[in-house]
């Protein structure tokens, strides 16, 4: 490695998942890490401005109608096959680099193939992303990442591991240990590509495990790098288009806004419940639980509405129980 970087791995940090607010949703995985070491800045919170009218105020005070707080980054992982095909590299970087510029930060392991690359797209847009080792952190691995994990350094962002300098390990399970801490770290996890027996698909169950959102990206069933993805989405993983796909997730507010308001009086439906549940998503409540609680109406009667609507292409699923007119 170039002596022009190397300065960039010297300074180890050492905290509690607890004392940074970026790692601090690590606390609440099942396995979670007493320690971690990382090189560079981990992401800091952002600023987010909302609106916040008073009564009796007048709506055009815009410095008493809003609000700033701070919240975590949006954080997704990118993770793949080492053995990728250039479907996989166009996918991964694409999906990374339009991410980075929207400012969600990516994270993902370093290895060769999909990890490398969903970093290499995140830095291209100036974007933040984290890699999290498999081996103690001043074990760059592999090596010839270490030019790679100078430039996320370089940028702004993180190398993290949970194992301590001179850390004697079982390479085979500490990455799989590894991958239930990049899952932990995300919102969502996006599997780019991936053999049947791929340690991706671990990564994918940890996130299953810990609630999180799931895509696969569909490949050709020909494909033994894609074999892994499609029996994801066999068992019920969102497949993967479009980087919207995610976006709509991350900032579903953003894609509210931009859609035109649809006139009340033809928001229709084929029953009494149809139309209050279309109505009230029209009036901007999207969370299930908020809609059942304003009409008024039973979870089962909801559930039962809300899927019939679904089929009917009424309505579509913006994940977590939260919904949007199609």
């Amino acid at each position: 490695m170039s002596t022009l970087f190397s300065h960039f791995l010297t300074k180890i940090n050492q905290i509690t998942p607890l004392e940074h607010n970026f790692t601090e949703v690590l606390d609440t995985i099942a396995v979670k890490p007493k320690t971690l070491y990382f090189y560079g800045k981990l992401p800091e919170n952002v600023s987010k401005t909302e609106g916040a009218q008073n009564k009796g105020e007048h709506k055009n005070c815009n410095k008493s109608s809003e609000k700033t707080r701070t919240e975590r980054p949006k954080t997704v992982a990118i993770v793949g096959s080492r053995h990728n095909t250039r479907y996989g590299e166009e996918i991964a970087y694409q999906l990374a680099f339009t991410l980075a510029k929207k400012g969600v930060v990516i994270i993902s392991g370093l290895a060769y193939g999909i990890d490398s690359i969903a970093h290499e797209g995140c830095l291209d847009a100036d974007g933040l992303t984290v890699a999290v080792l498999g081996t103690p952190i001043d074990e760059i691995y592999p090596r010839t990442h270490k030019p790679l994990a100078c430039q996320i350094i370089k940028h702004n962002g993180a190398i993290l591991s949970e194992y301590a300098p001179g850390a004697k390990i079982t390479p085979k399970w500490t990455f799989l240990e590894r991958n239930r801490l990049i899952s932990g770290l995300s919102d969502i996890v996006v599997v780019v590509e991936a053999a049947e027996r791929s340690g991706s698909l671990n990564t994918a169950a940890h996130a299953l495990a810990q609630g999180k959102e799931v895509f696969a990206v569909p490949g050709n069933i020909t494909n033994p790098y894609s074999q892994g993805c499609n029996k994801l989405i066999k068992q019920g993983a969102n497949p993967y288009t479009e980087p919207d796909d995610i976006l709509r997730l991350l900032f579903p507010d953003d894609y509210l806004k931009n859609r035109q308001k649809p006139d009340q009086m033809l928001l229709f439906g084929d029953s009494e419940e149809e139309t209050k549940i279309l109505r009230a998503i029209a009036d901007g409540l999207r969370n299930g639980e908020d809609i059942v609680e304003k009409l008024g109406i039973s979870i089962g009667t909801f559930n039962e509405t809300i899927t019939i609507l679904e089929i009917k292409s009424r309505v579509r699923s913006l994940g977590a129980n939260n919904w949007a007119l199609a």
